[in-house]
């Protein structure tokens, strides 16, 4: 009897392999299946094919998105695994993406091959940020920083510090661990100094609406902690219309069963920022995330973006 091939979409970055093979792993072990019945399918997306440009100026999150969907829509992969934090809040027609795994570490890392906090940056040194929403965090607390265009995966990133990009960069955390380069980061950067991008540190996995198995095998793995707290973080995203092209940040915690987000909005230079705060019940998480965005909006006045 032939049995079937379970293809996992993922882009080709070490940390995207890393997260494809930690989700086959997960589904190996609570199926029983051996490590032959799955194919890791790398797609390269068009985020990874342009890399010397801000996203904001070619489209966006989707960027990292668009092709593996695609794949996944014309059945030539049967799962996909994403960085949440790099997901739109929408999907599109015929995919569903309600399968998390446990979150790792949700802080962003400084990274320095000369300094050891963002606070020993001296006046005028260089940060390193493709992200709108951490330019705009650092030029908040220090506007005397200089911030320049930084893309690509960890390796990257290490070779243009040691050719004078920049002095330094923030890379998430997570990242960091589940490639077992946390020795990289200089130091862990509190969320009350800085708060991370929704879904920062977790994984999701999307397939098709059609695809009964993979529905079935994938609930064996999914972590309702994660999916309580990324519900009302991208919740909040979404009421804010959040895009790579708007510095939002935010960060739910569980304490049995209550739930606290926290959230920001930041101009883009760094000038102003508006954040707030709201608890309640977990299984409201989703409402909860609407009504912190639209005090946000009510306190920076509606037209803060």
């Amino acid at each position: 009897m032939t049995h079937p091939i379970f293809k996992i979409g993922t882009r080709g970055s070490p940390l995207a392999l890393a997260q494809a093979v930690e989700t086959r792993d997960r589904l190996m072990a609570a199926h029983n299946l051996p490590e032959d019945r799955f194919e890791v399918v790398v797609i390269k997306t068009t985020g990874d094919r342009i890399q010397d440009r801000p996203l904001g100026e070619i489209g966006g999150k989707g960027l990292f998105t668009k092709e593996i969907e695609d794949a996944l829509l014309d059945r030539s992969i049967d799962l996909a695994v994403h960085s949440m934090k790099d997901m739109p809040v929408a999907q599109p027609d015929g995919l569903v993406l309600d399968c998390y795994l446990p979150r790792e570490d949700v802080r962003d890392a400084f990274v320095s091959l000369k300094y050891k906090s963002i606070a020993d940056l001296p006046k005028g040194a260089k940060l390193g940020s493709s992200s709108l929403r951490r330019r705009a965090q650092i030029l908040h607390m220090r506007p005397d920083i200089e911030v320049v265009e930084f893309r690509g995966n960890v390796q990257t990133r290490l070779r243009k510090l040691d050719e004078g990009v920049a002095d330094a960069t923030f890379l998430a955390l997570a990242g960091l661990n589940r490639l077992g380069n946390t020795h990289i980061a200089q130091s862990a950067i509190d969320t009350d100094e800085m708060l991370p991008a929704v879904a920062q540190g977790a994984i999701g996995i999307e397939w098709h609406q059609d695809n009964t198995l993979i529905r079935d095998m994938l609930a064996a793995i999914a972590d309702t902690d994660t999916a309580t707290r990324l519900a009302a973080e991208r919740a909040f995203l979404e009421a804010l219309d959040g895009s790579c092209q708007t510095p939002i940040a935010g960060l739910a915690t569980l304490d049995g069963d209550n739930l606290t987000l926290q959230g920001q909005i930041l101009r883009t230079d760094g000038t102003d920022q508006v954040s707030g705060v709201i608890s309640g019940a977990a299984s409201d998480g989703p409402a909860l995330g609407r009504k912190l965005a639209a005090e946000l909006l009510e306190k920076s006045g509606g037209d803060f973006f």
